[in-house]
């Protein structure tokens, strides 16, 4: 029997309104989850071999992890505003939107990492000063920042091009690009910072130059995949002009993720500063828990950027059913991963810390650190796809305001108090306390989008025509 013009339409469909939803967000999330993987390496693989020179050389980078966390905080931020606009305008069959989201994105992505290379020429050693007075610390953080900004253009265009592959639901290839940045991390930064194979001994300064030519290299190919693979969207430079009314509508979502990111930089800068004055191997503990963190942190990452396409494609085709049932799957995926994470923390604090070369007095801070700060990761999934959520149905202030809450309002006061006691251990319960807080808005939040947003969507029997027949799930699938 020929098929109908209706399954022939739905075989065309863009897979995130018609392949089921586990598979789906298996699909979506699975790649970035391995990509984000590997880009945790990034910084796991500097504080790896920097490490090996010794313990103010791994403060120093741990102390110029809040400006790194701001640019990845702009560029990430701005790329949110860019997926949520793409990804609904699919939805709605409005490509000639979609193409000016991709390319206006592309352009502000690139004109605000200008403003990091002003702060790399500039400011770099003024910054390091302000949290310590002890000069190897500034000049090996100086070494390392300095690069990190002026080369910043190689990860805005590569966190950009990657989020115009995930809008679309390629995110495949945003695995392989990220891939390819961190082998050639990997294999540059023993290379440059100890100087094999004739190259000179560089230091700190070639874990920055390993970094920056390995995001270099992922943004090429991002760019190389978007104009080949990506035919969801079209890039346009010739004639090309800014169009303001897509710029602020970018922002509009942007702004307050870059904001809610950007106040991790803030509440890190101010940890520090309290860590500092017990000692800098403190520092340097909080420096290494960052970047397990990550590690921990990235599945989840994944899956919720995974979802946040998924969710805004849905809105904008008034797709009820499909969103709850994402939003319900991921947030169990979410729940699984952090407890294998919380798991890993309790069980391995010593052995995770002897990656980074650690000495006694480091693992007599870092054991009960990690052992403490983990707890939090039990909560940690729910809010994360939390955040996801707000972003990918416009309400980013709702991702903004948990920000605040979390971590300034708790954290640092938190941290402050504790503190006070005179007991390093005491610090890291700042973070199991916030994350109770931030559980409990999430779910507010939550129930407020629910009521205004998701409810009043047309249900699958109300979108269909009276005596129409549903098409079967294998049908929709290509």
């Amino acid at each position: 029997m020929k098929p109908s013009n209706h399954v022939n339409d739905v075989q065309k469909e863009n897979k995130l309104g018609v392949m089921p939803i586990p598979r789906l967000l298996v699909t979506m999330a699975l790649p970035l989850i391995l990509s984000m993987f590997v880009q945790a390496l990034y910084n796991v693989v500097d504080s790896f071999f920097v490490a090996r020179m010794g313990e103010d050389a791994l403060a120093a980078i741990s102390l110029a992890f809040p400006i790194q966390h701001l640019m990845i905080a702009v560029s990430t931020g701005t790329a949110v505003g860019i997926n949520a606009i793409l990804s609904r305008s699919l939805g709605e069959r409005d490509t000639e939107k979609a193409n000016q989201a991709a390319n206006n994105g592309l352009f502000i992505a690139f004109i605000s990492s200008l403003l990091f290379v002003i702060f790399g020429l500039f400011f770099t050693r003024s910054f390091m000063e302000m949290q310590t007075s002890q000069q190897q610390i500034v000049d090996f953080g100086q070494d390392y920042l300095r690069i990190c900004c002026i080369f910043s253009f190689g990860a805005f265009g590569q966190v950009t091009l990657e989020r115009l592959l995930q809008s679309t639901g390629k995110t495949f290839y945003t695995m392989i690009t990220q891939i390819l940045g961190t082998v050639i991390n990997a294999v540059l930064d023993p290379i440059l910072i100890f100087g094999l194979f004739g190259f000179p001994a560089m230091g700190v300064a070639g874990a920055a130059v390993a970094t920056v030519f390995g995001q270099l290299c992922s943004m090429a190919l991002a760019f190389y995949f978007n104009v080949t693979k990506n035919h969801d969207i079209k890039l346009v430079w010739k004639g090309f002009s800014p169009d303001m009314k897509i710029i602020k509508e970018i922002y509009k979502i942007g702004i307050p993720s870059i904001l809610m990111m950007s106040i991790t930089s803030v509440t890190t800068f101010g940890i520090n500063k309290i860590l500092l004055a017990f000692s800098s191997t403190a520092t340097a503990v909080y420096g290494v828990y960052y970047k397990l963190q990550s590690f921990a942190l990235m599945p989840t990452l994944g899956l919720s950027n995974g979802l946040i396409p998924i969710v805004a494609y849905n809105l904008g085709a008034r797709n009820r059913e499909r969103i709850i049932e994402a939003i319900k799957i991921s947030m169990v995926y979410a729940a699984g991963i952090m407890f294998i994470s919380f798991s890993i923390g309790q069980i391995f604090p010593e052995q995770l810390l002897r990656i980074f070369n650690a000495s006694d007095e480091m693992l007599r801070i870092g054991v009960p650190a990690i052992k403490t700060i983990s707890i939090h990761f039990l909560g940690t999934g729910f809010c994360v796809n939390s955040v996801a959520i707000f972003n990918s149905m416009g309400y980013s202030i709702f991702s903004l305001l948990l920000a605040i809450a979390r971590q300034i309002v708790i954290v640092l006061p938190a941290a402050y108090v504790l503190s006070l006691l005179g007991d390093v251990d005491k610090i890291w319960w700042a973070y199991p306390i916030a994350e109770v807080g931030a559980l409990t808005i999430s779910i507010l939040f939550l129930k407020y989008l629910y009521k205004k947003v998701i409810d009043p969507l047309p249900s699958e029997k109300e979108r269909l025509p009276e005596g129409a027949m549903k098409l079967s799930i294998q049908e929709a699938e290509f």
